[in-house]
């Protein structure tokens, strides 16, 4: 279900994302890239690396010598990736529970926003330990459902009203029940062989330009967009009018939006 989703909508994903990055917004997956320290000559591995965003940063400073590799299941993300012609980096499709690379074979990993949709989160783990170097780090961030500001809220309930219910993928679930407590995911990185874990909690903000801007990358989001499937074009239109109103009457102008993250460093 994931891989088809995000590919069809990789290109307001791509966009949406760099938007907040530029901005310096997106804290926790900056803080990713803080903690796996790459360094000239490291060969770092992006796990469900999307369109390269994560990439595109660390590229350059594992140069001139280093290497980072994107993988992903999704097709679409990795077409996007591959488009922005990123100097020592190269991407593959792949699932991070069977990764290919042979053991002990990177410096360093990390995940962005990618590990929560992995349904055995103990053998995604376990992948990234074997395939990085003894001493090498894991940073993954995710984000954490239910620790939303009152604008969500209001987008919500027009999408419980407007359109219908959100896909469930049910082997999922045990692993979100993992990541979104920060003990039980520092134990699960443990567990899956990491000499020492930790988790941090990561508040971010980020500022839309108008309800109109904040709801048109809203229906690209996963879970929106997985509502979408099949829906008709007035439908959708409908959804749009009514979000971008009811936000209005309550956020007029600029609005910001609140987030947190769980950010797993871990060591082999």
């Amino acid at each position: 279900m994931f891989p088809a989703i995000f590919s069809r909508n990789a290109a307001a994903y791509q966009s949406r994302l760099e938007d907040v990055m530029s901005r310096g917004e997106a804290l926790g997956r900056l803080r990713v890239i803080e903690l796996v320290e790459a360094r000239p000559g490291m060969r770092i591995l992006d796990l469900a690396c999307g369109p390269g965003t994560l990439t595109r940063r660390l590229a350059p400073q594992v140069a001139p010598d280093g290497e980072v590799v994107g993988v992903d299941l999704a097709p679409g993300m990795l077409d996007l990736a591959r488009a922005v012609g990123i100097a020592n980096a190269t991407f593959e499709v792949m699932d991070i529970e069977r990764l290919s690379f042979p053991d002990a074979s990177f410096d360093g990993a990390v995940c962005g926003h990618g590990i929560q949709f992995a349904p055995d989160l103990r053998r995604a783990l376990g992948e990234a330990r074997r395939v990085v170097r003894p001493g090498a780090r894991l940073a993954a961030s995710v984000p954490l459902a239910g620790a939303c500001d009152p604008v969500w809220a209001v987008l919500d309930r027009v999408v419980e009203r407007r359109l219908p219910a959100v896909p469930v993928a049910t082997d999922q679930q045990a692993t979100r029940a993992v990541v979104m407590d920060s003990e039980k995911f520092r134990h699960a990185a443990l567990d899956a062989g990491f000499d020492t874990a930790n988790v941090e909690v990561i508040d971010e903000r980020v500022r839309w330009e108008s309800a109109g801007q904040l709801v048109s990358m809203f229906m690209s989001w996963w879970d929106c967009a997985a509502r979408m499937e099949g829906v008709d074009p007035n439908r959708r239109q409908a959804f749009s009018d009514d979000a971008i109103a009811t936000l209005e009457a309550e956020y007029p102008g600029a609005i910001e939006t609140v987030g947190r993250n769980h950010v797993l460093i871990a060591i082999a």
